[in-house]
């Protein structure tokens, strides 16, 4: 087990800004982090990145380094498919491709500027090209586009791997996740290994370590954070319930089943499983993809106001913009000419400043 300080960073965290479904205050968010000794923290909310610039910023404020991504939803085929596709049989259904196939889960990362500036693009083409229901999908052809810049994941237990796996079809995971590995490049590419007592976890945990080790791809430990601490569990549970329109009371209704759904400390990721790949997995979150990060510039300012040569004889744009306002008057309505006063025009009428 991995001695207190041992590298950590949580990468799969779902702020206020996955909307009814993760509840984590940005605030509250990095004070967390700031107080276990972290400092990196991942920004994954489900198909958006609204709050992106803010995340940055407060991380900044809070001497956070921000490592900004998204939890994408994927078509299964293609992103301008509007139809849902199964891969399994009938008695497969619960195992299937997610909401009765609409989508897969991928974690994607921006490594630097242009990673956020192609995230930003998949993104925005996602709600443009690939609307499906309530998801903004995306799809390999245009990750494949725009993959620079980019570190990912096989994902949650939605992810193609996954569904692929439970599915029984080792072959068809074994190729998908040699195709993601080559999208994205071997050293950004990583084999995602959560823990939350869950049976559609466990059962594909075999498989996943297997193609990991036949397509040399790394483990990356993380938890799939919906609120900050423990004691918010509650909480959330009713955030769901609106999600839903259900009450506490439906014993049908969907919550998270499981459980540790916040933001752990280090010790407490690494005391999940004392398995080597899974230690390995938990210094990599740290190692290999939140020390890579390089997050300067991402949101710099930039003045994108015009600007204009000065013409011989002003002092400034002001004075200059100044006067082509008051040539301008002129032309108009000759005001200036019949007094010293300058009145301003508003639709037909003059009126007079006050002194």
């Amino acid at each position: 087990m991995a001695e207190s300080g041992a590298p950590f960073a949580h990468l799969h965290v779902h702020t206020e800004y996955s909307m009814l479904d993760g509840a984590a205050r940005l605030k509250d968010l990095f004070a967390e982090v700031k107080n276990q000794g972290m400092t990196h923290v991942a920004m994954t909310d489900h198909g958006n990145m609204y709050g992106a610039a803010e995340f940055h910023k407060q991380a900044k404020d809070a001497g956070i380094t921000p490592v900004i991504g998204i939890e994408a939803y994927v078509a299964p085929e293609s992103r301008r498919n509007p139809n849902r596709i199964l891969w399994g049989q009938p008695h497969q259904k619960k195992d299937d491709v997610s909401a009765s196939g609409a989508y897969l889960h991928k974690t994607i990362w921006a490594q630097n500027k242009q990673g956020l500036h192609n995230l930003f693009k998949l993104s925005s083409r996602s709600y443009a090209e690939g609307w499906l229901v309530k998801w903004p999908r995306m799809d390999k052809e245009i990750i494949a586009e725009h993959s620079a810049g980019l570190m990912a994941s096989t994902g949650c237990p939605s992810g193609e791997l996954q569904t692929r796996l439970r599915l029984g079809q080792f072959d068809e995971a074994l190729k998908a996740t040699a195709e993601w590995r080559d999208i994205f490049g071997k050293e950004n590419y990583f084999l995602e290994l959560m823990e939350h007592d869950l049976d559609i976890e466990r059962r594909v945990r075999d498989g996943l370590l297997e193609i990991g080790r036949k397509l040399g791809i790394p483990p990356v430990v993380t938890n799939d954070s919906h609120y900050t601490r423990e004691s918010h569990a509650e909480s959330h549970d009713l955030l769901l319930c609106i999600q839903t329109g259900k009450t506490l009371a439906d014993a049908d209704r969907f919550r998270l089943e499981g459980g540790g759904y916040y933001i752990k400390s280090a010790a407490e990721m690494y005391r999940l499983n004392s398995s080597d790949i899974w230690q390995e997995g938990c210094r990599n979150s740290q190692l290999l993809i939140a020390d890579r990060v390089d997050a300067s510039g991402m949101f710099e300012f930039i003045n994108l106001m015009p600007r204009f040569p000065i013409p011989e004889g002003y002092a400034s744009e002001d004075e200059l913009f100044r006067a082509e306002v008051w040539k301008g008057m002129d032309t108009r309505s000759g005001l200036r000419k019949r007094s010293k006063i300058r009145p301003w025009s508003i639709g037909s009428r003059s009126v007079m400043p006050i002194a």
